[in-house]
């Protein structure tokens, strides 16, 4: 398992910017946009690659993780 894994990845259609957005909620603030979903994802997914490279080379300790929490029903809940 890649330890990117260990994070949600979220990619959702934003009405006020007209395009995908992706965020990483924990792990990075931002994230990246665009018009094709599949794109967006494959993106957002490199950029966690890269933070957590980041996040090694400087050698911080990785924000806790924030897969495997049901977070998908949760916010189900919430809705």
């Amino acid at each position: 398992m890649k330890e990117s894994a260990r994070y949600v990845k979220i990619v959702e259609w934003s009405e006020e910017d007209g395009c995908y957005v992706g965020s990483c909620p924990g792990l990075l603030y931002g994230g990246c946009h665009g018009d094709d979903e599949r794109r967006v994802f494959e993106e957002l997914c490199e950029i966690v690659d890269e933070i957590i490279a980041l996040y090694r080379a400087d050698g911080k300790p990785l924000p806790p993780a924030t897969a495997g929490r049901d977070l998908a029903n949760r916010l189900l809940a919430v809705a």
